[in-house]
């Protein structure tokens, strides 16, 4: 597995640590270690080498945004009036909190932004107030996710 230009091994007990800590990122180390067959000092010693090489970075909560009272998940595609529009535009998206993600593109688009909020009427008014306002934006293309039908991260 090539990473950031650095060649880094990534064995099998790698693997299965990352496995592990990929589903829940709270399990214990001495759980894995246990279920391994190693110690807890080693999965620490692997942990390490991987955060040093890049491999992994930080582990987070996943809060679930319907809970919150945010219902509506859009992706929206951003046309830009020229190129050199990208990183002023990406600065002002940076301040919208219901941005999510925010991806520089091939294609119609420039950007691609996925964002959250709490139903149609708010997303119309982030959309009028919010990101069309934003200089160098000359259009948006809407598109309202009905369900997210897979959520993952690679498998290893």
């Amino acid at each position: 597995m090539k990473i950031n230009q650095l060649q880094i091994e990534i064995d099998g007990i790698d693997k299965e640590i990352l496995r592990d800590l990929m589903e829940d990122a709270r399990k214990p180390i001495l759980q894995i270690a246990n279920k391994i067959g190693i110690s807890g000092a080693a999965i620490h010693q692997r942990l390490r080498k991987l955060e040093q090489a890049g491999v992994i970075s930080g582990s987070k909560f996943v809060v679930d945004t319907k809970v919150l009272g945010y219902s509506t998940m859009a992706f929206v595609g951003i046309y830009l009036d020229k190129a050199s529009s990208n990183p002023a535009t990406v600065r002002e998206l940076k301040k919208i909190p219901e941005v999510l993600e925010c991806h520089y593109t091939t294609g119609n688009w420039s950007i691609l932004i996925k964002i959250i909020c709490r139903d149609n009427e708010h997303l119309m008014q982030l959309l009028n107030h919010n990101i069309q306002s934003i200089d160098g934006v000359s259009r948006t293309e809407t598109f309202i996710s009905l369900e997210q039908q897979i959520e993952r991260q690679i498998q290893l």
